[in-house]
């Protein structure tokens, strides 16, 4: 997975173009991560319904950091990484 400006693309570090398949988010694994602030799982449950209205909601999974003041842990973000197509962050308070 890499996170990008969608409306721009990634060019690798050569400078070379690469070609990302576009994320069909009416169809693809999407991983909702919470910054475990307050307020942040009301929000990815919010996103979760609303998306729920034009898509199945059966692979769209949350995760969510262990403190909200350290950053994810580096297995957290592989798995997201390997599972899902997307990834939809909350940050809330």
């Amino acid at each position: 997975m890499r996170i990008v400006n969608p409306t721009f693309g990634v060019a690798a570090a050569g400078g070379d173009k690469v070609a990302l398949k576009p994320i069909n988010w009416a169809t693809d694994a999407i991983a909702l991560m919470s910054n475990s602030k307050p307020n942040a799982r009301e929000l990815l449950d919010g996103i979760r319904a609303k998306l729920g209205a034009t898509r199945a909601v059966d692979n769209i999974d949350f995760h969510y950091k262990n403190s909200a003041s350290q950053p994810a842990p580096k297995d957290l973000i592989e798995k997201v990484a390997a599972n899902y197509r997307g990834a939809l962050l909350a940050i809330a308070d």
